[in-house]
């Protein structure tokens, strides 16, 4: 359906009508009910008005934007979302205005954000808003409900990893508090999902691999994750509003293992490994007169990720820990010039601070480095419609000044969509982006190699600036329930470092710097059939590194190419039934073999040429459904059940290559997620 509709905001009892955007839907139903696409090039999902999603019995906003064409996880995790062939770190996701640094539950296969109160989640892949800035890939802002209900409502419920509960909670008139929880049950609980996800993430881990030398005899692990939401909902009066929210977040690991030594003596090791994120944020918004708006907000994000492993065999005791302190402020005021037109500028000011400590106890080592960069920036855009409505144009820049490294950057942006011959509509976007802050690996057994990543800031040294410029064009048909689109686009990020990419091979303990650059074209076709909905996406896209000094300054695979990638999904909604089938299909990701020859007075393996092999590739198959029914009145319940990897697929999703204990080279193989069922339950009141 295309919709040429205008959005304007008018406030009830006041006597002023006041526009607040342009923004219009242009492709409802993008994938599934509650899934549309806008003019300006961003992708809006609405959880409260959300279909299904085969595999998905819960609207999981990380696991939605993964259904998107030209996004997805290559090692099945919601922390590494890539986005056209971009690293985690690169994407900025923003959940009410707060930077979050962490966007995973059981380190990175659940998403952290309670789907319950996300009620609007925006997805910019190119040609984003000016006003967002530090990431050099996509942007995705997650917002909860924003208007009062006035009523009373409130839900809870559980599926075979969690509990959960949320409430809306009107105070007064004009004020209203929504509260939402979370909390896993797996220290008291055990099921089969659980054991699933257990043997993902930790199976590969340093923790695991601690007893491949020794006999084990015992293992205890607990572990546990949690997150918590609260925010209060002022309407001042018709023309101003108030807006505060603070969240927390956590992820908790003790694992203890008893075993014997070669030597026939019992040890115990102790490992610890927390990662819990706080934050908060503030936003106030007044309507100065009829088309003038002023916002102001202020945000404070703290991420920390600590580990302590205690080896008693070794006597020797490691504490590892990464901490980000994110403090925000900016300032929008947005002037509607006319019914086509709109002007929107702003301010923002950002201090980050970083710190990594590592301390070793026998032998004793102690390092502790904190750095801070802070940043100012204007930023200011354009929006026009023509006459007739068939254009629109946005064009922006943003100007960032990097305190501590002294440095101006310019970052125009464009945006443009026209409407030809009724059912046509072409896109081309563009855009110049930086980032200040990246993720870097330093040994792949940090952190238990579970989160092995450690954020650091750039330092215009060994750690510069990312900078990335990229280039769409668009072209869609839509009508009678039929979506065709197909995109091509370039995207090319420098100032990358080899640390940050997570080499496995050669290059593990190399630093340098360099950039990569993608071309890729991205399809979908979707066809709607009263209740049933069928979608076939696919993506081609060609990833290349280019290094100074590393494989000669040649260019290689990057370790994220992935040639081809196709998702095809069928779901049927009937009344309150609702099922989700589909194939999930990519080649395999590159991978250094180990070179025929090897030279065995070295300590080292020798390696082919760079990202020379492939893995097989990955195929996996996911239903889900959900039925809903009416207990009792004013009480709606929910029952879902899903499986992930139906047929239990056996995929490699990483290959190294490391010496066991006779220093013969052996072949490591990461597998995805097994079969793993999901149960689901919920009542609305």
């Amino acid at each position: 359906m295309l919709s040429d509709r205008f959005i304007a905001i008018t406030p009830k009892d006041t006597k002023q009508s006041q526009t607040q955007q342009l923004e219009e839907v242009v492709v409802i139903n993008y994938l599934t009910k509650g899934i549309s696409k806008t003019n300006n090039g961003t992708i809006t999902a609405d959880t409260k008005g959300f279909d299904i999603l085969p595999g998905l019995i819960e609207p999981d906003v990380l696991q939605i934007v993964q259904n998107l064409p030209g996004i997805m996880s290559v090692d099945e995790r919601i922390s590494n979302i890539n986005v056209r062939g971009g690293t985690n770190d690169q994407n900025l996701i923003l959940y009410e205005g707060i930077r979050m640094y962490q966007s995973g539950h059981f380190f990175g296969l659940i998403s952290a954000f309670n789907p319950y109160l996300s009620e609007d989640i925006t997805i910019s892949k190119n040609g984003t808003s000016a006003k967002f800035g530090n990431a050099v890939s996509s942007t995705i802002a997650i917002k909860n409900a924003d208007k009062l209900d006035k009523k009373f409502n409130a839900g809870i419920g559980g599926n075979m990893l969690s509990v959960d509960g949320f409430a809306k909670i009107p105070l007064t008139e004009k004020t209203e508090l929504q509260v939402s929880a979370r909390r896993s049950y797996t220290d008291v609980l055990v099921s089969e999902t659980y054991d699933a996800y257990f043997d993902r993430i930790f199976n590969d881990s340093e923790l695991n691999a601690s007893t491949q030398m020794n006999t084990l005899l015992a293992q205890d692990e607990n572990f546990l994750f949690y997150d918590f939401n609260a925010k209060f909902l002022y309407d001042i009066d018709n023309t101003s509003k108030l807006r505060i929210n603070v969240m927390n977040m956590s992820n908790n690991l003790n694992f203890d293992q008893v075993f014997t030594t070669i030597d026939n003596d019992f040890q115990e090791s102790k490992s610890q490994l927390n990662q819990t994120s706080y934050g908060a944020s503030a936003t106030y918004s007044k309507f100065i007169n009829t088309d003038v708006n002023l916002s102001a907000q202020a945000y404070y994000s703290n991420y920390d990720l600590d580990a302590k492993n205690n080896n008693v065999s070794n006597n020797q005791l490691l504490t590892q820990e990464n901490k980000v302190e994110d403090f925000g402020l900016r300032f929008d005021l947005s002037k509607t010039v006319s019914k086509d037109l709109k002007i929107n500028g702003g301010y923002q000011f950002n201090e980050v601070g970083v710190t990594n400590y590592e301390n070793v106890i026998n032998p004793n080592y102690t390092s502790l480095i904190k750095e801070i960069i802070r940043t100012h920036a204007l930023f200011g855009e354009v929006e026009w419609f023509s006459t007739s409505r068939n254009t629109y144009i946005r064009l922006g820049s943003r100007l960032s000044y990097f305190g501590k490294l002294s440095e101006f950057l310019i970052e125009p942006r464009f945006t443009v969509n026209y409407k030809f011959l009724d059912y046509f509509r072409l896109e081309v976007l563009g855009e110049l982006k930086n980032q200040s802050i990246t993720q870097v690996i330093d040994l792949q057994q940090d952190f238990f190699g579970i989160e092995k990543r450690r954020w650091q800031l750039a330092n215009g040294d060994d750690v510069p600036l990312i900078t990335s410029e990229q280039a769409s064009i668009g072209l869609s048909y839509n009508r009678n329930n039929l979506l065709i689109s197909v995109e091509g686009y370039y995207k090319g990020v420098h100032n990358i470092t080899a640390r940050s990419q997570g080499f496995q091979n050669q290059f593990q303990f190399i630093n340098d710097n360099g950039y990569y650059s993608v071309k890729g074209i991205d399809f979908l076709i979707n066809k709607r059939f009263s209740d049933f909905s069928t979608w076939l996406s696919y993506t081609f896209s060609k990833n290349d590194y280019n290094f100074n000094t590393i494989n000669n300054g040649n260019a290689f695979p990057n370790t994220l190419d992935l040639r081809h990638v196709m998702n095809t999904s069928f779901t049927y909604n009937r009344d309150k039934f609702k099922i989700g089938i589909g194939l999930n299909w990519h080649s395999g990701r590159p991978y250094t073999s180990p070179s025929p020859i090897q030279d065995h007075s070295n300590s080292s393996i020798e390696y082919d040429a760079p990202n020379n092999a492939r893995l097989d590739s990955y195929f996996r198959t996911d239903i889900s459904a959900t039925y809903k029914f009416t207990p009792s009145k004013g009480i709606q319940a929910e029952v879902g059940a899903s499986i992930w990897n139906v047929f239990n697929q056996t995929n490699i999703i990483n290959r190294y290559y490391t010496f066991n204990t006779d220093d013969v080279i052996v072949e490591i193989n990461n597998e995805s997620l097994k079969l793993t069922p999901n149960l689901s339950f919920r009542v609305n009141f």
